[in-house]
């Protein structure tokens, strides 16, 4: 895949039992990048985006906000090489 990236994103504040993993398994199966979501403790929601840079960028984007209900209060953002090659976009347990 052309510029292809992987960005790790941990993104903080009201971002549990708001269907924010589900509504970012959403956003990026539209926009066909790969990875995950998952919760991490202390109210934190990580996320493993790999795909085309332009494509990653727009679910950071969705990311800064996330769905009807969230709160996002910050978000940090790692380019890196990719570690893995993941097959399609999971929500993770």
């Amino acid at each position: 895949m052309k510029d292809s990236r992987e960005a790790h994103v941990v993104v903080t504040g009201r971002v549990q039992g708001v269907f924010f993993r589900a509504s970012t398994r959403d956003v990026a199966i539209r926009h066909f990048v790969r990875g995950f979501v998952r919760n991490l403790p202390g109210r934190q929601v990580e996320a493993v985006l790999q795909g085309d840079r332009t494509a990653v960028e727009n679910v950071i984007s969705f990311l800064r906000e996330g769905p009807p209900g969230a709160v996002v209060t910050d978000i940090a953002v790692e380019w890196r090489d990719s570690t893995a090659s993941h097959e399609g976009f999971h929500v993770r347990y």
